[in-house]
């Protein structure tokens, strides 16, 4: 599974709410809106992909399980580049213990997913079997999906 070769903390501080962003209204009144996505929208290298409907948290296992399920459909031929990266800790606390005594231990890996990022992208492979293979891996995926292509 992907994950950090080396962070600075073993424990990070939990994000707030990636989704939202603060605006200046009039009267200087603060606006929350959902922030839109500028970068990583565009397919860079293969013709083919998956890109996110809507913001979450994807964990490791998930990148995982979908890179297997496409690898395994192309029967690995062809190219597939996974464009997101877990280097989110998520630390969790164990089941049935009382809160406080400080902060649980580092539970797994998650990458913050915001709508319109592209997830994989598939290259050298026709493009029937190219949407059969993201159909199977968006069928892995915790939240909604779309499958795009270069024009």
């Amino acid at each position: 599974m992907l994950a950090p070769k080396k962070t600075k903390f073993r424990k990070f501080h939990r994000r707030l709410n990636f989704t939202f962003i603060k605006k200046k209204g009039p009267r200087n009144r603060e606006i929350i809106s959902k922030s839109t996505l500028t970068a990583k929208t565009d397919l860079n290298f293969g013709f083919c992909g998956i890109k996110a409907l809507q913001p979450a948290k994807l964990h490791a296992r998930c990148i995982e399980a979908a890179r297997r399920a496409m690898t395994r459909h192309l029967k690995r031929s062809g190219k597939i580049w996974i464009r997101v990266f877990p280097s989110v800790s998520i630390s969790a606390k164990p089941n049935e213990i009382r809160m406080g005594k400080g902060k649980g231990p580092h539970s797994h890996w998650a990458a913050l997913v915001r709508p319109g990022q592209v997830l994989f992208e598939i290259d050298r492979v026709g493009l029937e079997d190219a949407k059969q293979a993201c159909a199977l891996a968006a069928a892995k995926l915790p939240f909604k999906t779309a499958f795009i292509q270069k024009k």
